[in-house]
């Protein structure tokens, strides 16, 4: 399996392979990089697709279970996986977390970054409500009680969708690690505010979400649409929750789809003066 060397992680990552653009995607919190699965199939056969597992997810390996990071940590961890890969220049998607990591990457490296699909996700810090309900959530999470109920309770508002569609997350939950998650959480609870640096980002971007989306709702939306200088709007997905590329696929790929063909001719066009 591949790992890109990362400080302090290794981190796991696939890739589809092929001389198309690359396209690397950040799943969500609790999640891991098969959540991008469908993507993967639909976009393949045009584009060249990285996944892979953020800290504390799926087959990555911290080497400190107890070490802190933040987002700006996990966009070097991005960009590591570029290095690993041997891609120069990708199209950068996120979803939820994912979202937080791929801006932060257009601000770290925006060499690197050849246009934002930004997915159920937004630039604030979190409220003190937010905060509040978290704490409560992983108090919960990492205890003793029995995993189950709150995993069921979780899923319907962070993956929404059918219980099938939920039913894949939570079997994945009850079998993880309960405490692995404690590093992870607090770099959610505590991620800084990207809104005052969002117009420093010059890529083209596009913005998803589900309608029916409780975790981000769209006023988030609308803030990035217009202080991103290159947003070519947010396609709504009627009927989707949070994780609306897992439960929707279809739009979200089309949408994926026709923003990464008109960004790439646009670009690949483009002659500077």
């Amino acid at each position: 399996m591949p790992y890109a060397s990362a400080n302090d992680a290794e981190i796991y990552f696939t890739d589809s392979g092929g001389p198309g653009p690359a396209l690397i995607l950040s799943h969500g919190f609790l999640m891991d990089s098969s959540m991008f699965d469908k993507q993967r199939e639909h976009l393949a056969q045009g584009n060249r697709i990285l996944q892979y597992d953020a800290r504390g997810h799926g087959a990555t390996r911290e080497y400190s279970t107890h070490t802190d990071f933040d987002y700006w940590d996990q966009a070097a961890d991005l960009l590591a996986v570029l290095d690993a890969a041997g891609v120069d220049q990708a199209s950068v998607g996120g979803m939820s977390q994912g979202g937080f990591i791929a801006l932060r990457a257009a601000l770290l490296a925006p060499s690197r970054v050849r246009s934002l699909i930004l997915i159920a996700t937004t630039a604030c810090s979190s409220t003190t409500e937010e905060s509040t309900g978290y704490k409560a959530l992983f108090e919960s999470w990492m205890s003793d009680l029995p995993l189950r109920p709150i995993a069921e309770s979780l899923a319907h508002q962070l993956i929404g969708g059918t219980s099938h569609d939920q039913e894949f997350w939570i079997e994945r939950w009850m079998t993880s690690d309960r405490n692995r998650i404690r590093p992870s959480a607090r770099c959610l609870m505590d991620r800084d505010s990207l809104v005052h640096r969002l117009g420093e980002i010059n890529c083209p971007v596009t913005i998803i979400r589900g309608e029916d989306d409780q975790s981000f709702r769209r006023a988030h939306a609308e803030l990035l649409h217009h202080a991103l200088v290159n947003s070519t709007g947010i396609e709504e997905i009627p009927g989707a929750g949070h994780a609306v590329n897992w439960t929707h696929s279809e739009p979200v790929n089309v949408a994926i789809e026709s923003f990464l063909r008109q960004t790439n001719q646009r670009l690949d066009n483009f002659t500077p003066r």
